[in-house]
């Protein structure tokens, strides 16, 4: 068979690139003598496992296990401080090899990506199916990752097939296979989480196949246009796009874990004010204003509390969403530990599109810009509010400077 044969034969296919325990793989790339060797990634504050060899999984460590359990699960696992600035890195790297051969690629996540396979068997002059191990071993060669690669002619097929191949391995689909749909469970469809699997299971869904089989009304009915959407796309249809730019974010949040659980109000008032700090951060790195902020907490029974207060003006300051956070906190139970906090501004608009008032002060305001000029030379937080200096353990430790979401560009968390 001649090679233009092949390439016009398979067109219409979309990649998905998935890296197998992408955190623990990147470790390895810079020290290498932990292949092989059980290995997880801890979380920001040291205390859980957020990412697990196969090696480590295979002792029984699951994600979110406390370090404590998973040292006495496997005592002889080593286990390491992520590092998101150097995870980025590789994911970066992975993200140009893949430009370079096809035209369109998604950065969907930082240890995920899908692509336009059509020229897939044009670069590496061999039928797409062989042509999807050259590019696996190439990466494993040029980067140091292992992935598992999936091939189909829509996305979700194609996250269902790589989903399926790991660890590194890869499979290719042409047309839809009722075998393979068969052996997937619903529950794998991207986009269906567990409540949507509840509900697909009471009416008998179990499989995908039992999906790609339901009436398609039905399943928009139940799940709405993105239900329907994984419908088409389970037959081959691609209604998903690949998107190679990420579009204008409808909401910008930062938040999380407060460390140990407290009812002390100085540190609460210390990671909300840390919080807001990112949170301005964030809103002017993407050149947006915000008109909305809420203010979530869980407490440490997963009991929660909430407040949502409309900015005078959109804003993106950090003197003026600090002074809504507070307001806002000013009103919260504290009966109970606070585990968790996050902050979320939304109604954004671009800072350019922003109508000025004669009065209105400038934002970003020029001590934000002077703040942010000397943290860009000296370091992230070298210069911060003093209300953070009651969480000082943060700045303690590198780890705590660069977050999964200071990765920008991808698709989704």
């Amino acid at each position: 068979m001649k090679i233009d044969e092949y390439v016009l034969m398979y067109t219409n296919l979309i990649g998905h690139i998935d890296s197998d325990c992408f955190y623990v793989s990147a470790e390895r790339v810079r020290a290498p003598h932990l292949r092989g060797v059980p290995c997880g990634v801890l979380g920001n504050q040291g205390a859980c496992v957020i990412a697990k060899s196969y090696e480590l999984k295979a002792h029984g460590v699951k994600t979110g296990m406390p370090i404590w359990e998973a040292v006495k699960v496997c005592p002889q696992a080593v286990f390491i401080k992520r590092d998101f600035r150097w995870y980025e890195v590789i994911s970066r790297q992975m993200l140009e090899l893949l430009q370079k051969v096809s035209p369109l690629v998604e950065y969907y996540s930082i240890d995920e990506m899908f692509f336009d396979a059509n020229e897939l068997g044009r670069i590496y002059k061999q039928p797409v199916e062989q042509a999807v191990f050259t590019l696996q071993e190439e990466i494993r060669y040029e980067i140091g990752i292992p992935v598992s690669i999936g091939i189909a002619p829509s996305k979700t097929l194609a996250k269902l097939c790589s989903d399926s191949s790991k660890p590194y391995d890869c499979r290719t689909l042409f047309t839809t296979d009722e075998e393979f749909l068969q052996s997937q469970p619903v529950g794998e469809l991207c986009g269906v989480g567990w409540r949507s699997e509840k509900k697909l299971q009471r009416l008998g869904i179990n499989t995908c196949l039992d999906f790609a089989r339901a009436d398609r009304i039905a399943i928009r009915d139940l799940l709405t246009i993105k239900g329907e959407a994984l419908w088409y796309e389970l037959h081959g249809e691609a209604v998903m796009p690949i998107v190679t730019r990420r579009p204008t974010h409808k909401a910008i949040a930062r938040g999380g874990s407060i460390g140990r659980k407290s009812k002390d109000h100085a540190r609460i008032i210390g990671w909300l004010t840390r919080n807001t700090e990112r949170l301005s951060e964030a809103l002017n790195e993407n050149r947006m204003h915000a008109q909305l902020l809420t203010l979530s907490i869980q407490y440490e029974d997963h009991t929660g509390w909430g407040q949502v207060t409309k900015l005078d003006e959109p804003t993106s300051s950090f003197d003026d969403l600090i002074t809504a956070a507070k307001n806002m906190i000013a009103h919260m139970p504290l009966t109970k530990c606070v585990s968790y906090m996050h902050l979320i501004s939304e109604r954004l608009t671009p800072q350019n599109l922003i109508q000025r008032s004669l009065f209105e002060a400038v934002s970003p305001s020029p001590l934000d810009q002077l703040k942010a000029s000397i943290n860009m030379k000296l370091g992230r937080f070298a210069v911060r509010s003093g209300d953070t200096l009651t969480i000082k353990e943060l700045y303690e430790d590198e780890a705590n400077d660069y977050d999964i979401c200071d990765v920008s560009g991808k698709m989704c968390f």
